[in-house]
């Protein structure tokens, strides 16, 4: 009877077994992980670099007044054609009118003085001194009279080029004063867009590259542009460089307009794309036998949305679209 219990125990143990792997089994697919699984996918690899800018004429000017003082009379309306040098607004002169007809009136009597003690001076009626003094009031008052004529010319507005007033921000009986807009004048075409660069990036940029550009106008119109000019200098506070990109004629955004930008630096077509969310310092996490496991991969074109991947993973690899956060290599995982 003793030597019949190891037989009738190994059936209680096999049980136990089977059912320990079972329990094990639903647990690890109750602990697995729900990750979205990938392939590389064939498709357009772009590299791209991202700004915002705003839309404006590549000739135009803001113009404002060169004093303080009270607009008194708009000339111009928006839309309409000016030359250069024409007037757009005058401000409230009256005082400066009113100075100047006192300079001119002083002048005119100094004058007279002047002549009036010259002619004495000939005489020997009234000593040479006087008529030098007569002089020198005339001369004092001309000077006035020029500062004073100059004084009034700076409250006419006038416009600095040729153009169309594209906006006007001034009302007549506003108080303006030099740092303050009043016209905005400029040729309506050819357009741009000017957007700044992070410094990080300007060196990829280059004269000629293609710009795609989306504007919240035009949400399902397909923009484009070409980079035009970069300027030598960049902005150290804010860590940018400006970037001029040159639109066609028949674009149909608008002076004022914000845009977004993205400068194409690279483009291969039929590249191996995997999601940019994938990659974390040249690995990405890949499936096997249910479990994640990190896999090295050379990358070539790293664009916005999606990378290219040169090496390191096949066509039926799968790969973690976006790695949860806290996940581990070696953790269970299951695909949604």
């Amino acid at each position: 009877m003793i030597a019949r219990k190891p037989a009738r125990l190994l059936p209680a143990l096999l049980l136990l077994a089977l059912v320990a792997g079972a329990v094990v089994f639903v647990y690890d697919r109750r602990t697995a992980r729900s990750v979205q699984l990938v392939s590389p996918q064939p498709g357009m690899a772009v590299e791209a670099i991202y700004a915002t800018g705003t839309i404006e004429p590549v000739t135009w000017a803001k113009i404002g007044a060169v004093t303080t003082g009270r607009i008194a009379e708009i000339l111009v309306a928006e839309g309409d054609n000016v030359r250069v040098g024409q007037p757009l607004a005058r401000l409230d002169d009256r005082e400066a009118r009113a100075k100047v007809a006192e300079l001119e009136a002083r002048a005119a009597y100094w004058r007279e003085e002047m002549r009036r003690a010259e002619t004495l001076a000939s005489r020997g009626i009234r000593a040479p001194e006087s008529a030098q003094k007569a002089k020198s009031e005339y001369e004092q008052a001309i000077a006035a009279i020029n500062a004073a004529r100059q004084r009034r010319a700076d409250l006419l507005v006038t416009a600095p080029m040729d153009g169309v007033v594209l906006r006007k921000d001034g009302e007549t009986g506003e108080v303006v004063k030099p740092e303050n807009t009043i016209f905005w004048v400029g040729e309506p075409r050819p357009l741009r867009v000017t957007a700044d660069v992070d410094e990080e990036d300007i060196a990829k940029v280059v004269p000629g590259q293609k710009v795609l550009i989306k504007a919240d106008a035009f949400p399902d119109r397909a923009l484009q542009g070409q980079v035009d000019q970069i300027t030598p200098k960049g902005d150290p506070i804010n860590k940018t460089f400006r970037v001029r990109v040159a639109l066609p004629d028949d674009t149909p955004l608008l002076v004022g307009m914000t845009a977004e930008i993205n400068i194409i630096t690279a483009e291969k077509p039929q590249a191996r794309l995997i999601p940019a969310s994938a990659l974390g310092k040249d690995q990405v996490l890949v499936e096997e036998d249910g479990r994640a496991q990190t896999r090295d991969i050379k990358v070539g074109i790293r664009g916005r949305d999606q990378i290219e991947v040169l090496d390191g993973l096949s066509d039926t690899d799968r790969v973690l679209a976006s790695p949860p956060a806290g996940l581990k290599p070696g953790d269970r995982i299951k695909g949604k």
